[in-house]
């Protein structure tokens, strides 16, 4: 998972599609349409989205 990705949530018992805004190592900010809010960011815990950690941001010699 990184920064643009498209993933699917659970929000109010359905499912949502959102795009990966911010990701932080143990969360993820998520922009989602609604109905009539447009692109508002949703927080998720990683561990309940089932997505793994991001990579480390070090290279390997």
């Amino acid at each position: 998972m990184k920064v643009g990705d498209k993933v699917s949530f659970e929000f109010a018992g359905k499912k949502k599609e959102g795009v990966v805004f911010r990701l932080f190592p143990k969360s993820v900010h998520l922009k989602v349409d609604f109905e009539k809010d447009k692109g508002k960011v949703v927080k998720r815990k990683l561990s309940s989205m089932g997505g793994k950690k991001p990579a480390s941001k070090k290279e390997k010699k």
